[in-house]
């Protein structure tokens, strides 16, 4: 009889938690490719057709029975459901907690009462970032205390990478062992990603994208789709027998391995869809300060009107403070190499097919230029004249 660890490529179910959204849904259609069996869970069903041998179910990660009856027969696990990454989400902390942690623990369960052995959890790179200037960060580095997040999310997400880490050799059901590993991903791109892109295009429509700020020297990572589909498959497998289970217990960052200024990185988007770079930059504190009091605000009148803030104090530090990681682990241990980086071409073709290309006149550049300037400085202006109520 064969075990679950000896099956065939054939026979083995791939299961992905937030299988219905953009990089579960990649991993998805890649395993299908390489001859897997997947079932895609999650509360939103895929805005893309399934293929042969893919099977959605709807289901809340929160609802312990659901995700028991729904890894059932799992081979592999990649738990890739989140929730409060951005923009207004990342204000709503009884959700988050309720997903990332509760359904972390209901996942772990699951895998356990089930008799899974491979496990692999998308962390990100906010389980040590908070601010600080990073350069070529390894997986050394210390878990952020506490009293360093600005939010909620990141917070829950180290407390999420710790439990699945501390699950790693722990007994199934059957006597089996559980291996767990977590990859912190650096922000994802590509075409179709529907979280971060649309907002900055919804942006770009609305006039907003109007400065930059921060150092111009300062660097990120960013994360092409294809790469992440690459890192999530090398891991899973780097969890099984045939690969000495060396990934077991570890944590990896995942990048594309090409450091690049926030706002040059999506310069190709900008342009491409019609609309001048910003040449406004602006000191980085106060946009920070900006911010925080637009998270106050949603604070008091959220519950009556939920508007999505312009930018959160942690999107402000995670696109203009330098924090860039090495992928030299990923790279020896599971021979994990980005085959793109910082490639918008297939983003930038993807929104000129919808037609959200700008089509008005353009103003002059030195009318462009001077409208900048009225708009850092109205912004400017605006930012420090809370100043004295922040510090006192």
């Amino acid at each position: 009889m064969r075990t679950r660890s000896s099956a065939s490529k054939a026979d083995e179910i791939h299961f992905i938690t937030g299988g219905g959204g953009y990089p579960g849904f990649c991993l998805g259609k890649n395993l299908i490719e390489e001859g897997h069996k997947v079932k895609l869970f999650d509360i939103q069903e895929p805005v893309w057709d399934l293929l042969p041998g893919m099977e959605f179910i709807k289901g809340d990660i929160r609802d312990a029975a659901a995700v028991h009856a729904a890894v059932e027969g799992a081979n592999v696990v990649y738990h890739m459901a989140s929730y409060g990454m951005s923009g207004r989400e990342q204000l709503n902390r009884k959700l988050i907690q309720e997903v990332n942690i509760g359904g972390t623990e209901n996942v772990v369960k699951a895998c356990r009462d089930c008799n899974v052995t491979r496990l692999v959890y998308t962390s990100t790179y906010n389980v040590v970032f908070g601010g600080q200037e990073i350069r070529d960060g390894d997986e050394s580095l210390p878990y952020l205390t506490e009293d360093k997040f600005t939010e909620y999310y990141s917070l829950t997400k180290m407390h999420s990478e710790k439990k699945v880490l501390g699950a790693n050799g722990s007994q199934t059901a059957d006597g089996s062992v559980l291996h767990t590993c977590a990859l912190r991903l650096a922000g994802v791109y590509g075409p179709g990603e529907q979280r971060h892109i649309p907002r900055i295009v919804s942006y770009l429509e609305q006039g907003l994208v109007a400065v930059t700020y921060g150092a111009k020297d300062s660097l990120v990572d960013f994360l092409h789709v294809d790469n992440l589909v690459q890192a999530h498959t090398l891991a899973g497998r780097g969890l099984s027998r045939d690969r000495g289970h060396i990934a077991a217990g570890q944590a990896y960052f995942i990048c594309d391995d090409k450091p690049i200024n926030n706002f040059e990185f999506f310069r190709p988007l900008i342009e491409g869809l019609g609309y001048r770079y910003p040449t406004v930059n602006l000191p980085l504190l106060p946009v920070f300060y900006f911010a925080f009091i637009t998270e106050i605000v949603h604070s008091v009148i959220g519950r009556i009107y939920n508007f999505q803030p312009l930018l959160t104090r942690t999107e402000v530090y995670k696109t203009g403070v330098t924090h860039t990681f090495s992928i030299s682990k990923a790279h020896s241990q599971l021979g994990y190499s980005p085959t793109l980086q910082n490639d918008l071409t297939g983003v930038v073709r993807h929104y000129q097919k919808m037609g959200r290309v700008y089509h008005k006149p353009r103003t002059s550049g030195l009318r462009y230029s001077i409208e900048n300037i009225f708009i850092g400085l109205l912004i400017a202006c605006l930012i420090m004249s809370f100043l004295p109520i922040v510090f006192s």
